[in-house]
């Protein structure tokens, strides 16, 4: 498993996880009674090229981005990194929905949902 944060070319954090993602992922673990992290990948396809993946695991995979806030953690393979390349995980509370979101800087383009991007 990959824990380093730290881009080597821009010294920038590959992947940030907010205060909101990690105590939401915090909550999740708690209900469940089990650890749990969040995988965050790219496939392609949805509307825009793209796609968000969103699933709860309990293991990481050794080639896997480790993201950790608050004692909470967030994944990401290494397909999907340069993807997701200064992205923040966040999870948003509002009347519509509740759901985990990724702000990504290298998205042109959304759908309407969010879901799905193109670069």
């Amino acid at each position: 498993m990959t824990t380093l944060e730290i881009a080597p070319r821009t010294k920038t954090p590959a992947v940030t996880l907010s205060a909101a993602a990690a105590a939401r992922l915090k909550a999740i673990a708690a209900a469940e009674g089990r650890p749990l992290m969040l995988r965050v990948a790219v496939e392609g396809g949805g509307c825009s090229g793209f796609q968000y993946v969103f699933d709860l695991v309990e293991t990481a995979e050794d080639d896997d981005l480790k993201v950790e806030r608050d004692g909470a953690a967030a994944l990401v393979d290494l397909v999907s990194l340069d993807l997701l390349r200064g992205s923040e995980i966040d999870f948003a509370d509002e009347l519509a929905a509740a759901e985990f979101r990724v702000r990504n800087p290298n998205a042109r383009s959304s759908c309407g949902c969010g879901v799905s991007f193109s670069i």
